[in-house]
């Protein structure tokens, strides 16, 4: 019986570990944050603005355009479509060396992602100049 409990002890180690790390890095660095941060008390150096000896030009917040809003959503959907096909290509890769079915399903995915990229290029959504 003793020999069961140090087996399982053994198995679970590991995971007590990472649970000890998951807690206490993120303590530490939550905590190194509060004691030597912009916010201690009595650090008058790092209360002050950071200046880089220019004088400003422009308004402190200025607008941005609605294209780098756009691009970014942009490269988010693709992104996440690429991030789904390479997972489904490592599941599905004995099925694609033998060339089953899934071969279209993938095709019809890619077709997709490719008529999306197309219509935003002709839509000018990706055009810097406009």
């Amino acid at each position: 019986m003793v020999l069961a409990d140090s087996q399982s002890l053994q198995t679970y180690l590991p995971v007590l570990v990472q649970v000890v790390l998951g807690i206490s890095i993120p303590a530490g660095v939550l905590i190194a944050s509060h004691l030597f941060g912009q916010r201690a008390k009595g650090n008058y150096i790092k209360d002050k603005a950071y200046e880089c000896g220019l004088p400003m030009e422009g308004k402190p917040h200025p607008r941005f355009a609605v294209k780098f809003y756009v691009t970014a959503m942009l490269f988010i959907l693709f992104d996440i479509e690429v991030v789904f096909l390479v997972p489904w290509a490592l599941v599905y890769r004995e099925f694609l060396a033998t060339g089953i079915a899934i071969t279209a399903a993938t095709a019809v995915f890619l077709g997709v992602l490719i008529l999306g990229l197309v219509y935003e290029f002709k839509r000018g959504a990706l055009d810097w100049e406009k």
